[in-house]
């Protein structure tokens, strides 16, 4: 399935995304620096009913959100770690078993520990403002 979105219109496709990927909890997304994955996570945030500071967690590696309903998000980066071992200490691995929905940057640094039924998505530009979200449904 793939999905074309400019900004403006980032709400629509977060909707579309949502009813495709329903049942799904871990998502890795792929992309080059500055393809929208973290913009993406943010509309889907927001989308939700997070409240508060929705931000990059290139730093923190990981980043947890509450929902409207009082559900867990957890947004992770996992760009500046060297491999599975750095995320095993990091706790991703307890974010990505936990049940709750994980979206997760830079996943082919450490692509030994995603569960089963993890959902991959290609974020790519393809214009200034136009992005193209594939889920390999």
């Amino acid at each position: 399935m793939e999905l074309i979105f400019t900004l403006e219109d980032i709400q629509q496709a977060v909707q579309t995304f949502n009813t495709a990927t329903t049942g799904y909890k871990v998502f890795a997304l792929h992309g080059e620096m500055g393809a929208g994955k973290t913009t993406f996570v943010h509309a889907v945030c927001e989308a939700a009913g997070v409240q508060g500071n929705i931000s990059s967690p290139t730093f923190s590696i990981i980043n947890q959100y509450t929902t409207a309903n009082g559900a867990l998000i957890y947004h992770i980066d996992l760009y500046r770690l060297n491999d599975e071992e750095e995320a095993l200490q990091a706790g991703v691995e307890d974010c990505l078993y936990s049940g709750n929905t994980c979206f997760v940057e830079w996943p082919e640094k450490a692509p030994g520990i995603f569960p089963d039924g993890t959902l991959h998505i290609n974020i790519s530009a393809i214009a200034t403002n136009t992005r193209k979200l594939k889920i390999n449904l």
